[in-house]
């Protein structure tokens, strides 16, 4: 199955002080380049998420598509962005990986799908302490609900599982849960620093 990339960078970035948390270098390499050259071999083809103005990510190569609805509405929106994109593209489906999560599975795009029916959205998920945790930033979305998530997202829905839920959505269980350790404050560098 063909699939595309939405790398999902629109946040605000508040707990690291504002600004692009995916130019943040990680031994001396940018987040976003980790990220893509991470995604890239699992994908036919890729967009980054990010609103305000789309030139500072030029050196990217890559198209950059804003949220489709107004006031940050979180990760759903993102994910709204790369449904769009890829749809007009002739993609299916679309998976979502963070910007700011570097050491995210070299086969999650591959388990996704394996996981996959085609019409239900299927999310990443780790155990811990005895529980399933989901990892809402990286799944795989069937772009035939884009209609769908953008009344909900209109409607005031944020919880990203609240959504899946509807639509029978699935999980995929990855072994550790440092695979999907995301970079949101200084310290949590400074961490990814001594997991590289």
């Amino acid at each position: 199955m063909k699939v595309a990339g939405v790398i999902l960078a629109g946040g605000q970035a508040t707990r690291m002080g504002g600004g692009d948390k995916g130019m943040l270098r990680l031994g001396g390499v940018r987040l976003l380049d980790r990220v893509t050259g991470r995604l890239r071999p699992q994908v036919e083809t890729m967009c980054l998420n990010a609103n305000g103005d789309p030139a500072r990510f030029a050196g990217l190569g890559l198209p950059v598509v804003a949220d489709p609805v107004g006031g940050f509405a979180g990760p759903l929106a993102g994910v709204l962005a790369g449904m769009r994109w890829a749809g007009a593209q002739g993609f299916g489906q679309v998976v979502s990986v963070a910007a700011d999560t570097p050491f995210f599975p070299p086969d999650l795009v591959e388990r996704l799908i394996a996981a996959g029916g085609g019409s239900s959205p299927v999310l990443a998920a780790v155990r811990e302490a005895g529980r399933v945790r989901r990892q809402p930033t990286f799944g795989l979305w069937p772009v035939a609900l884009a209609d769908d998530l953008e009344a909900a997202l209109h409607e005031g829905l944020r919880k990203v599982v609240q959504w899946t839920e509807r639509h029978d959505g699935r999980e995929v269980m990855f072994g550790s849960s440092d695979a999907f350790f995301n970079v949101n404050t200084p310290e949590d560098l400074a961490r990814a620093e001594l997991m590289l």
